[in-house]
C-alpha cells in the first residue's frame, strides 16, 4: 500500500474476526511505533499488548462511551494495545504535557502500520484509567494515553463524508479559507 492509501483506508473498526495476528506483522507495527518522533527524543511511551481474555474484559469494562460498541470491540479483538507514558519523563512547556503528544504520535504510527498490514483498529481514550492500570499492573507514574483493539476486519467500513478544506484549513490568517484543490482532502 502507498502512504496515502494507508491514510485513506484507516477507519475506526469495531468488529473483528477471531483470527490470530501474525507475530511478524506485530513486530513491524511495534517497530513503526518505535520510530515515531518524541519531544527531546524522550520516547516516554510504553506499549502493552494484551491477548488475555480476562484482562480484555476488565479493560472493556473501563470504557466510558455512550454505547457499548467500543467495549465489545475490545472483547472481540484478538489483541488490544494499551499505550502509556510517563508525564515526568516527557516534561511540560507552557501547560502542554508532551507525554500525550509523544504517546499519541507513537500510537498513530502503530495504527497506520496495522492498517498497512491489513488490520483494523479503533482509537479509544474515554476510559477509567485506574481500572486499566490495576488490570495490567501499570506503575502509578504512568498515564494511559489510549487503547486500540487490533484485528482482522469483519466488515469493511467507509469514511464519513469528506469535509470542506475551507472550514478547517486557513491561509495566512484565521478565517481566510484555504482555497486549493478540494480533492486534496478526499
Amino acid at each position: 500500500m502507498q502512504f496515502y492509501d494507508v491514510i485513506k483506508n484507516r477507519t475506526s473498526i469495531k468488529e473483528f474476526k477471531n483470527t490470530i495476528i501474525d507475530r511478524d506483522k506485530v513486530d513491524r507495527m511495534i517497530n513503526a511505533a518505535m520510530m515515531s518522533p518524541s519531544w527531546k527524543n524522550a520516547s516516554d511511551y510504553k506499549f502493552i499488548i494484551v491477548e488475555d481474555n480476562a484482562k480484555k474484559d476488565i479493560i472493556a469494562s473501563a470504557v466510558n462511551n455512550q454505547t457499548d460498541e467500543a467495549g465489545k470491540s475490545i472483547k472481540e479483538a484478538p489483541m488490544v494495545v494499551v499505550v502509556v507514558a510517563d508525564p515526568d519523563k516527557s516534561g511540560e512547556v507552557d501547560g502542554k504535557q508532551y507525554y500525550l503528544v509523544d504517546g499519541a504520535i507513537a500510537m498513530e504510527h502503530f495504527i497506520l502500520a496495522a492498517t498497512e498490514e491489513g488490520y483494523g483498529t479503533c482509537w479509544i481514550a474515554a476510559l477509567d484509567e485506574d481500572v486499566v492500570k490495576r488490570a495490567l499492573s501499570i506503575p502509578e507514574k504512568y498515564k494511559v494515553v489510549g487503547i486500540t483493539p487490533v484485528g482482522e476486519i469483519k466488515q469493511e467500513k467507509g469514511h464519513y463524508a469528506a469535509k470542506s478544506a475551507g472550514e478547517y484549513v486557513f491561509h495566512d490568517s484565521w478565517n481566510e479559507a484555504y482555497v486549493g484543490n478540494s480533492k486534496v482532502l478526499h
